[in-house]
């Protein structure tokens, strides 16, 4: 287990930056400082929680790391040298020193334990895999001895744990006492049929065990079987204690194992005279008192550890937990010395109560991100809820009010202006410090603040004395004593006891003291790492805190009716600066004034936005004291450069409700010319530069005007006459925008009354894109433009007006059958005919008198690809029907709906394929159940376990209509909707009914396999499976490995429920009810598709509504090795790379690429390059297709653009043609060593031929042959037994 203890391969160093992944990457995150317990947690390797419970315990045992501390390297040997020939390197205990003073002095909140577990001579697979905290303890105590050999250190651990226990038998005829001394580390005690540790330890060391009956003692003094008395005593006591609890026991039964969870109590201070064979000696010398406690949480196949741990040195800060975890007397009396010593606040006043929390704040400060839940606590809601709507969001609030806050701490915090945290309360905010406006001020406030104030309450000091801590892994949190009695019982309960003797003392100097005994050379190494920890958070902080802003300098843009318009293309004009948030506005001033150094006068910042009419300017930075992050400056952001006054001698109007809106300004284009062409059919081309034609007749182009400008201004900035009408164009309700010469040849536009000219364009609700006509009186005189009082109708030309009707008859033969049968004609019409009239012509002129006779006809049209739409609405007009003159209509059997039905499709049980939906007419007041019923009539159906889904957005069965009494326009159900009728009840409300699959890992089973072990978690899943009978299905995969899905039943969840939720409920289905992950981040979810992987599930706290998820979705749960967090754009890949000069690849591996940033073809081949240690340029990638067995190679391509869109596309894997998304199968080739640029494996050449036979059976029409291996069940994995390798130790 621990491998050869003077001989090991790697050396990572102290503060290792070799490829293990523990040292910080350029760009990456550094690890994290020290949380507010100022302790240390020890990361989890995936499994390795029992070892982290453990290795804190020895920790906290001041006298075992002294001890270790103690032998140096003159006795141990140095790490550097255990490479060298002959030389003896004792590597466990020097690696345990190191790990022990990284965890005392090094500022990062967990270390890891890879560099020990390598001493101990694990492969990356034990570092995952789960073991019994008890069988490490004696291991670790045995490895350290064999470590020891030789050393002053040899006997630390019999000094510290050894004990002796006397076993007597005493003859009951003779009175012949007959004893045997046993040595113990570690006391294993019984927790079946027992209620507390005193009591375990009073059968074991008071009661007698008697021989007598058919179970006779032969004495050795009798010589003969006689009745006699067994017991035991504690005959010498080690200083530490340590009890292991029998918590798991076998049921001989069942024939399985078991966890005892019933209640087991033990004592704080145990006194252990009435077990020893001595008892004469002092109190004190049997007297233990209790300080640490590994606890188990789980079953008896799997489960995590974690510990309590008393800190006997006083090196932590221990803080009282939160107000909810403190008794209800507690909070009464402090609510009511709060009453008593708080002002009257004013409840409506967010100014008053956000002071009034600063300032009992012993910091004087508040962080952000804590202020919104103080103030929720103090008026019992949240700032959304009382106070945004009439104060804005909470940020712009605080910087509205700069006279009275100021924000300290690189912004993180907020504090009174008035009375700013000093340094020495506010010890986070050493640049805040520093970076003073009046450094002569410093010394003055200084010294004032260290003498307290009358009115100033004293800062309430920690608690003194020794205090609990849970040390779980990387965290480490307060606890109280009496949280102890919470771990007597249940499946979280203590597991190990560690005991220390009351008489064992620490000196002073230890307390408060981490470096207490720590090697000189040591401290030297922490303190180097500090600073290179330091270093790389200032970078990473550094490089957090840059803006990206987009700088407009005034003279190079112009005033245009209102709005800011660029002078030209010059792109001197915009300049991007990348500047640190935290500093001032008054740095960048200073900064833009260094840019421009031609600048002359003042200088104002505004915050500018890019609308499609042009750059407006909101707020102008004027507080030059203030940080551009407490600024509300973010990244991309526009900043005008100019006066403040003026740009090109013309004003600025700032603020939202002076926003420009882009009008598309339409003009009459009439003259006798055009009038006589449009008489005469012939289109207007004529068009001004910079417009376009919008129909014959008319021109538009897109104008910018102030948003606070009135109409009657907007008229004059047009140059058009008082006398000139402003119509803006007729909305007719569901119809929606009628274009400009649309919608059946004549579009209606309504003028704007005179009272309109004087509102501005956002009364008037005008936005972007909206169109304006603009008309002169002698307009209307033209047979383009007639006037009905306030609307006015612009009508398109004579030739126009026409629709092709193609007649479309339902016949059994072919397309080419159906091509010769098919007619068309064009009628003349209007956008005031009725479409029956036009129905009726076409009839006529297409002589289907006959055919139609006594069928029903309508009309349909026709989309882009050739699809029929719904009939129209034959009782409207081609205007109101909204058909478009100059377009084709269909004339098709069937009945045509009124306006108040709704045509829709229908399918039963599943998505209909194209072409075999069913159609049905119904009344749009109908109700669900109803339509239903009528559905279900039509197909000669009945019962009442049916309802009704929508299809989705990719034409699958979507979320059921829930409410069946709602009308169908309630249900926002529409013409041509198509409907599924599905078989079964409605499912509750908000509920979802989820199926789930349980990917098993095969490898193991392959006679060549990339590796020899399964991990722990996979075990337990497959054997948890294995017993029960919901494992019935299964789906084989082939992603590069043997591997299969098999259902291990359904959940039913609320879609309000996280996706952490879902993981802990899935955990509780019958056939995985022996598996246990420390958290559920070891649990992956995967969407399935048509049986196949398609997406993983993102985001622990997302709901599963966010997540898109719906009744009858199928999930797939896979366990993990080590915790799994991806990112929205990070995509997990199987990677497999070629085997050189075969046909075949190496075993796959995972790997999750980070495209957020770029998801370029490069980006990913350097992200493999790193992975494998080669160049990018030397590889070549594909993609596999499962579906056609073929690889599609991955390799940088040009995008072919528009000649109008000159800026090229980007090239991302994400989009077309790849579409890389999780789980896709990525091969590689090394073109170094391998010449073979072919894909395809052998393999795929069967595949691809397989396809071909199908293809070719469908072709004769016959059934094609099931594929390989379809439908069968694999054999079930036998479960792999769990086993240690302990080495030789010299």
């Amino acid at each position: 287990m621990f491998g050869n203890l003077f001989e090991e391969e790697d050396d990572e160093g102290f503060a290792s930056t070799s490829t293990k992944g523990r040292a910080a990457k350029g760009g990456e995150e550094p690890p994290p400082p020290r949380g507010r317990s100022n302790l240390c947690g020890i990361k989890n390797q995936g499994g390795t929680c029992y070892l982290n419970s453990l290795l804190q315990t020895l920790l906290f045992t001041p006298e075992f790391r002294e001890e270790l501390f103690n032998l140096g390297p003159e006795e141990l040997g140095c790490l550097e040298d255990r490479d060298e020939p002959g030389a003896k390197v004792r590597v466990i205990p020097l690696e345990l020193q190191r790990l022990f003073s990284r965890l005392l002095l090094v500022d990062h909140q967990s270390a890891s334990t890879t560099d020990l577990t390598d001493s101990f001579g694990w492969n990356s697979s034990e570092g995952t895999n789960q073991h019994d905290v008890q069988e490490l303890n004696r291991i670790l105590f045995s490895a350290l001895e064999h470590s020891l050999v030789g050393t002053s250190g040899s006997t630390l651990i019999q000094r510290l744990y050894h004990g002796t226990i006397v076993n007597s038998i005493e003859c009951k005829e003779c009175g012949n006492v007959s004893q045997r001394k046993e040595d113990f580390l570690d006391l294993t005690v019984c927790v079946c049929g027992v209620s507390s540790l005193e009591e375990a330890l009073w059968n074991m060391f008071v009661e007698e065990e008697l021989f007598e009956g058919n179970n006779l003692y032969r004495c050795a003094q009798c010589s003969r079987l006689v009745t006699a008395a067994k017991s035991a005593k504690l005959k010498q006591l080690p200083p530490f204690m340590t009890m292991s609890l029998l918590r798991f026991s076998f049921d001989f039964a069942k024939c399985e194992r078991y966890k005892e969870t019933g209640r087991y109590s033990f004592p704080l201070t145990i006194n252990l005279r009435p077990f020893c064979e001595q008892t004469d000696a002092e109190d004190s010398d049997f007297t233990y008192d209790l300080f640490s406690v590994i606890i188990h949480k789980g079953g008896c196949y799997g489960g995590h550890y974690h510990v309590y741990i008393k800190d006997i040195d006083e090196l932590g800060l221990w803080e009282p937990l939160e107000e909810d975890c403190k008794p209800k007397t507690q909070k009464k009396i402090k609510e009511e010395v709060k009453e008593s010593s708080e002002p009257n606040l004013q409840e409506d006043d967010p100014l008053s109560i956000i002071t009034a929390i600063i300032a009992q704040e012993s910091s004087k400060s508040v962080l952000l991100d804590q202020l919104g839940q103080k103030l929720m606590d103090k008026t019992g809601s949240s700032w959304s809820k009382r106070f945004r709507k009439h104060h804005g969001p909470i940020g712009k609030f605080l910087q509205s009010h700069n006279d009275v806050f100021i924000l300290v701490s690189n912004g993180t915090r907020v504090a009174l202006k008035a009375n700013p945290p000093s340094p020495v309360t506010d010890a986070s905010a050493p640049s805040e410090q520093t970076t003073s406006s009046e450094p002569s001020a410093a010394p003055d406030r200084a010294a004032s603040d260290l003498q307290p104030k009358a009115n100033q309450k004293p800062k309430p000091k920690p608690e003194q004395g020794s205090h609990w801590f849970d040390l779980n892994d990387s965290t480490v949190t307060s606890i109280r004593e009496s949280d102890i009695e919470k771990q007597f019982q249940g499946k979280e309960s203590a597991y190990m006891l560690f005991y220390r003797k009351t008489q064992l003392h620490r000196p002073s100097e230890a307390l408060n003291n981490p470096q207490y005994k720590v090697p000189s050379q040591l401290i030297q190494l922490a303190q180097d790492e500090n600073r290179r920890l330091q270093q790389m958070r200032e970078e990473f902080e550094a490089a957090n805190n840059t803006l990206e802003l987009h700088l407009h300098l005034a003279p190079f843009y112009k005033m245009v009716n209102g709005v800011l318009q660029p002078v030209g293309k010059d792109p001197a004009g915009s300049i991007n600066l990348s500047f640190d948030r935290r500093k001032t506005v008054g740095d960048l001033r200073i900064t833009i004034y260094q840019m421009q150094e031609l600048w002359e006068g003042d200088m104002a910042l505004s915050v500018a936005k890019s609308l499609p009419a042009g750059l407006h300017l909101y707020n102008t930075l004027t507080d030059d004291s203030v940080s551009l992050y407490s600024a509300g400056i973010h990244t991309n952001t526009d900043l005008f450069v100019w006066n403040g006054k003026e740009v090109c001698g013309a004003g600025v109007r700032t603020g939202a409700e002076w926003e420009p809106v882009l009008l598309t300004v339409v003009r009459p284009f009439i003259d006798e010319d055009v009038e006589q062409e449009a008489q005469n059919g012939v289109k207007s081309e004529k068009c001004s530069a910079g417009s376009e034609n919008v129909g014959p007749g008319l021109k538009r182009e897109a104008r910018g005007f102030a948003g606070g400008a009135t109409l009657g201004e907007v008229r004059e900035a047009l140059g058009e006459p008082r006398g000139s009408l402003l119509c803006q164009e007729h909305k007719r309700g569901e119809g929606g925008v009628l274009g400009a010469g649309e919608g059946g040849g004549a579009s209606g536009w309504r003028v704007f009354p005179p009272d309109d000219m004087q509102r501005t364009l956002k009364e008037l609700s005008l936005k972007d894109g909206d169109a304006l006509l603009v008309l002169e009186p002698d307009s209307f005189d033209s047979s383009v433009f007639t006037r009905d009082g306030d609307m006015v109708t612009v009508t398109t030309p004579s030739d126009c007006r026409w629709l092709q009707v193609e007649f479309r008859p339902q016949i059994k033969g072919g397309e080419e059958e159906q091509e010769e049968q098919r007619k068309k004609v064009k009628v003349p019409a209007t956008g005031n005919m009725l479409l029956c009239e036009v129905k009726q012509r076409a009839i006529e002129e297409l002589q289907l008198q006959e055919e139609t006779l006594g069928a029903a006809y309508c009309l349909r049209q026709v989309d882009c690809s050739g699809k029929l739409l719904p009939p129209v609405f034959e009782e409207l007009s081609v205007r109101d029907a909204g058909v478009r003159l100059m377009t084709t209509l269909t004339l098709c059997p069937g009945n045509a709906p009124k306006e108040s039905q709704l045509f829709l499709h229908f399918t039963v049980g599943s998505a209909p394929s194209a072409g075999m939906e069913m159609d049905i007419i119904v009344e749009k007041t109908c109700t669900v159940k109803e339509c239903l019923k009528a559905m279900l009539d039509a197909v000669g159906l009945d019962g009442t376990s049916w309802h009704l889904r929508r299809l989705d957005w990719c034409e699958e069965v979507g979320e059921p209509l829930m409410d069946e009494d709602a009308s169908l326009s309630e249900m926002k159900i529409g013409s041509g909707d198509t409907l599924v009728v599905t078989e079964g009840l409605l499912p509750p409300k908000g509920f979802l009914k989820l199926s789930v699959w349980l990917y098993v890992d095969l490898r193991p089973m392959e006679t060549d396999c990339s590796r020899s072990e399964t991990s722990p978690a996979e075990q337990q899943m497959q054997g948890a499976e294995a017993t029960d009978g919901s494992c019935a299905q299964s789906i084989s995969l082939c992603v590069g490995n043997a591997a299969e899905l098999r259902n291990v039943g359904k959940v039913e969840i609320s879609d309000d429920a996280t996706l952490e939720d879902l993981k802990t409920q899935v955990l509780t289905l019958p056939a995985l009810q022996d598996v246990c992950f420390p958290i559920t981040s070891f649990l992956r979810v995967w969407q399935m598709e048509g049986g196949r992987l398609t997406r993983i599930l993102r985001g622990q706290q997302l709901t599963l509504r966010k997540l898109k998820l719906t009744t009858g979705t199928d999930l797939c749960v896979q366990g993990l090795l080590k915790e799994e967090e991806l990112g929205p754009k990070q995509v997990l890949l199987n990677i497999k790379m070629g085997v050189p000069g075969e046909r075949s690849y190496y075993p796959p591996e995972e790997l999750v690429w980070d495209a957020s940033h770029d998801s370029s073809p490069r980006s990913l081949r350097t992200c493999l390059a790193a992975h494998y240690g080669l160049s990018p340029d030397s590889l070549l990638l594909a993609k596999h297709q499962p579906e056609k067995h073929a690889w599609e190679e991955i390799s940088n391509w040009t995008h072919q653009v528009s000649k109008k869109k000159k800026k090229k596309k980007a090239e991302s894997l994400l989009g077309p043609p790849f579409h890389l998304r999780d789980g896709d199968v990525i091969g590689i080739k090394n073109l170094l060593i391998d010449n073979n640029r072919d894909f395809v494996t052998a393999d795929d050449q069967q595949g691809q031929q397989r396809l071909r036979e199908q293809a070719e059976q469908r072709r004769k029409g016959e059934q094609p042959a099931a594929s390989n291996g379809a439908g069968k069940t694999k054999s079930r994995k036998l479960e792999v037994p769990l086993s240690i390798s302990v080495g030789v130790f010299r």
